[in-house]
């Protein structure tokens, strides 16, 4: 997989990949009032969050051509 997300990138996704598994493991759990079908998908999107963190590497970014981190570090 080609590296394409930069380490800022990489930190506001884990930030957002952990805030949104929070809140759907809260749904779940009933501590926060939100319709129940909210929860997969906030729960989808923390996977996917963390996932492109971990790798560094965006398929959607590749698609696009967008790169955030420096050319020398792919």
């Amino acid at each position: 997989m080609e590296t394409n997300v930069g380490s800022v990138d990489q930190a506001v996704r884990t930030v957002l990949g952990a805030l949104t598994g929070i809140v759907s493991l809260g749904i779940l759990t009933g501590q926060i009032g939100l319709p129940t079908v909210v929860a997969p998908v906030l729960g989808v999107v923390s996977i996917i969050a963390l996932f492109t963190a971990a790798t560094s590497s965006c398929a959607i970014y590749s698609v696009l051509g967008v790169r955030t981190c420096p050319r020398d570090a792919a």
